[in-house]
């Protein structure tokens, strides 16, 4: 699922036809439906897949952020900042989908935009086998957000690392954060 996006993502992007973040969310949405032959029906796959995407535009330092099930993050002066995605995912979806919300955010000199997949959160670990959880996230990306990004990569690398322990990765992992 995750090649059949990208591939997609890059053929959106590349012919430029949309511009922005929840056009092109809607696009992919379409494209992967139409790939996969979703309709609805009972019998069908129901493939789908979650992602959060931003355009950035330094001039105005304007961010529009579409999310599919997960959000957006900014640090700004140690405060963090949650901009919600939509819930409803890249593919077929129970209800009649919704166009997807085209969010604009401004950002400001020194904030730290995040967008992640779940696989951090969704990791299981710890002393009990449980997941990481959202907020166990959002409170170690505020505690390493002073460090330089790369400092701050390799903490959240060894603070995954000690999370699972004996326990394998489960899902595709990324953190993609931003300084403004």
């Amino acid at each position: 699922m995750s090649m059949l996006g990208i591939s997609f993502l890059n053929e959106i992007v590349n012919k430029g036809e949309v511009k922005d973040a929840a056009g092109v969310l809607n696009k992919l949405r379409e494209s992967v439906m139409d790939s996969l032959r979703q309709t609805g029906k009972a019998n069908e796959a129901k493939d789908g897949m979650d992602i959060a995407l931003c355009v950035i535009d330094k001039s105005t330092n304007i961010v529009e952020y579409a999310g599919a099930y997960n959000p957006l993050y900014i640090i700004r002066d140690g405060e963090l900042i949650q901009h919600k995605a939509d819930k409803m995912p890249i593919g077929i979806y129970f209800r009649e989908p919704k166009p997807f919300n085209n969010n604009e955010v401004e950002v400001q000199k020194n904030d730290i935009i995040y967008i992640f997949s779940d696989g951090y959160v969704d990791q299981f670990g710890g002393k009990s086998g449980r997941k990481f959880m959202s907020k166990r996230f959002r409170e170690l990306l505020l505690s390493v957000s002073t460090e330089p990004l790369q400092k701050q990569r390799e903490i959240l690398d060894v603070k995954l690392d000690l999370w699972m322990g004996d326990i394998s990765q489960i899902d595709d992992i990324i953190v993609l954060g931003i300084k403004i």
